[in-house]
């Protein structure tokens, strides 16, 4: 046997760690999919209006006068007594019209319970965590609900949340799901779907099945206001202050449920770049996260917070870099006389792991109405060469990105996503 060379033991890494990756989503889905069978045969009684606590909704809006008369419209319709809730919209140094789309919602319903908060640019226009400490700090409800500014909630959707929230002591928070609103815009949206449905909400299932482990996402979810009062609200230095705020959390020593029947609808980004710019925000928001929380590893007892901080690690970190690798030998073996000395037949591996790829994801797709069809199947082998490689640029430029805001001690911006 000859002697491995260093694109030996990176094309070694690559393979252990995306197989590693594989099956742990394997099992995740396969316990979610348990999960969503289960959900599916259980008749969840929901709370009687009476039972119904004082909940305040929050809105972090900037500059969302495209979406925001319709979410609002969606909230003001919501199946909870109106005397329970109120709906607290954070206008958040808007330069377009936000404003007047407010007060036309506003005035159509009589609605009592909107409560409209204008920020300028010394209160406000610091991002997503920022605003929503400063609605917290006008709220009155026991629970705070947090809907972002492109939602079309479903009408029972914060009774499912409280229900859940109300059925134990020990949760802290109750997640819902959001499903794509404009899904059959163009290819990019679809990819988006079938990512949102597989990779984010069997995960979260399968993750909640096995470890009673989910993570709060950036809508659609109610907290207890005394445990936000335990956290001292919002991280503003983070750009995913959802996760953040998932894992201080869990270090208090609550649970985050998953209840999926209560299902909001989102916009999705429409083009390329805006979807670039939303998913870097993403990825540096998780590295700020891992940062944070990566020793924790090593100084603390096993926790939730220890495997989700590992979790995250295998998803951003290890899948992400090796399918960089693999990429990487591929071509440079193509152009090169640089050629794998390892012997065996690992394009077999290749060829199995592609092919867990899409029946992984298949599965998923048929747990949803309508989702499993002829169309979506086809575009799941397109999926991984496409929208999965994109992953890979997003990736890296977050690494960049992240690393340059540390070494200039530049203050990290939250891009708000466009609206279509």
């Amino acid at each position: 046997m000859k002697e491995l060379n260093f694109i030996d033991y990176l094309f070694l890494y690559s393979l252990i760690s995306i197989w590693l990756v594989l099956l742990i989503n394997i099992v995740l889905a396969t316990s979610g999919y348990i999960y969503y069978l289960k959900m599916n045969n259980t008749n969840i009684k929901l709370i009687d209006d009476e039972e119904c606590p004082i909940v305040s909704i929050m809105v972090p809006a900037h500059n969302e006068g495209k979406v925001i008369y319709k979410t609002v419209r969606s909230l003001l319709l919501l199946n909870y007594p109106n005397d329970k809730y109120e709906i607290i919209v954070i206008n958040d140094n808007s330069s377009d019209n936000t404003y007047d789309e407010l007060l036309k919602v506003k005035e159509e319903f009589k609605a009592e319970n909107l409560k409209i908060l204008n920020t300028d640019k010394i209160t406000g226009g610091k991002g997503k965590s920022n605003a929503l400490n400063l609605g917290y700090e006008l709220s009155k409800g026991e629970y705070i609900a947090i809907y972002d500014a492109d939602n079309t909630t479903e009408k029972n959707a914060l009774r499912y949340l409280i229900t859940t929230i109300l059925s134990s002591d020990k949760l802290g928070a109750v997640i819902g799901k959001f499903r794509t609103r404009n899904r059959d815009r163009n290819l990019l949206t679809k990819f988006i779907n079938i990512e949102t449905l597989s990779f984010q909400w069997m995960s979260q299932a399968g993750r909640w099945q096995l470890l009673n482990l989910c993570t709060i996402p950036g809508t659609n979810f109610v907290i207890k206001k005394s445990v936000l009062e335990e956290l001292g609200g919002w991280d503003t230095k983070a750009i995913s202050e959802d996760t953040e705020i998932s894992f201080r959390l869990y270090k208090l020593g609550y649970k985050i449920a998953f209840m999926p029947k209560a299902v909001t609808w989102e916009q999705e980004p429409e083009t390329v770049k805006v979807w670039f710019k939303q998913r870097t925000r993403w990825a540096k928001g998780n590295i700020y996260v891992l940062n944070k929380y990566i020793m924790k590893i090593f100084t603390e007892k096993p926790s939730k917070v220890v495997f989700d901080v590992l979790y995250f690690f295998l998803v951003y970190i290890l899948f992400l870099s090796s399918v960089f690798i693999s990429d990487f030998i591929f071509l440079i073996s193509m152009f090169t006389n640089v050629k794998i000395q390892i012997a065996g037949n690992f394009n077999i591996l290749w060829i199995m792991a592609y092919i867990l790829f899409i029946l992984e994801v298949a599965v998923t797709l048929s747990m949803e109405k309508g989702q499993s069809s002829i169309k979506n199947i086809l575009l799941i082998p397109i999926m991984y060469f496409t929208y999965c490689q994109m992953w890979l640029l997003v990736a890296l430029n977050s690494i960049i990105q992240y690393w340059k805001d540390k070494i200039l001690k530049r203050e990290v911006k939250w891009y708000k996503t466009e609206r279509f």
